[in-house]
């Protein structure tokens, strides 16, 4: 599966969500419509990379309140990004409903075993979280390019994939990605899809911010 990353000229105002693409996850293991749909939009500029998750909602586990709290047990939408697709090194970044924050370094063995660095930072890193009056929960990250090895041009690709943990009110917990794994485990960077830069001649002008 491949995502197609538009370039945005200005974002002073805003970006203009609605002309990106939009994708929607997927049960995790069977690949089927989840409970609550989940659609998630991305864009780039010269500096940073915009995630925006649209999230239904209608009960929300969130006790956590320090960073790099295990966000995973509770509510939460993720972002892995494998830079140079290798399946060995990707950066993992969470968001919680109460914008609290998880970022990790993900070393992956031959094995499948993992190890998290938690001394890394995704350093200016901005996150923010609204509630919509449906109920619904928006989730936007803005990842400045720097943290990565490399900046992006047009044509550029990574691996990335997307996901989202929910709690109903049963105490049910439901897993969703963009990618299906095939299974309740989200590192399986062999099953991420690609996300693709693109910068046209005509790139898109800023717009307006629909998340306060």
């Amino acid at each position: 599966m491949q995502y197609t990353c538009r370039y945005v000229n200005e974002v002073r105002l805003g970006i203009p969500w609605k002309q990106m693409d939009e994708v929607s996850l997927r049960d995790v293991t069977s690949g089927k419509t989840p409970r609550l749909a989940t659609r998630v939009r991305a864009c780039w500029t010269k500096d940073s990379l915009y995630i925006r998750f649209e999230c239904e909602d209608d009960h929300v586990v969130a006790t956590m309140e320090c960073h790099d709290d295990p966000l995973y047990l509770e509510d939460v939408v993720e972002v892995f990004i494998d830079e140079a697709g290798t399946g060995q090194i990707y950066y993992e970044i969470e968001v919680s409903p109460r914008n609290v924050v998880f970022d990790a370094l993900i070393d992956r063995d031959a094995g499948g075993g993992i190890t998290a660095d938690m001394d890394w930072h995704a350093e200016g890193l901005q996150t923010k979280v609204c509630v919509e009056p449906d109920g619904a929960r928006v989730y936007e990250l803005r990842l400045p390019l720097r943290i990565f090895k490399q900046l992006p041009v047009n044509g550029t690709s990574w691996r990335w994939n997307l996901f989202r943990i929910d709690d109903d009110a049963a105490g049910e917990r439901h897993y969703s990605a963009w990618c299906p794994t095939g299974a309740v485990n989200f590192h399986v960077p062999e099953r991420f899809g690609t996300l693709v830069f693109e910068k046209s001649d005509c790139s898109t002008q800023e717009g307006e911010d629909e998340c306060g």
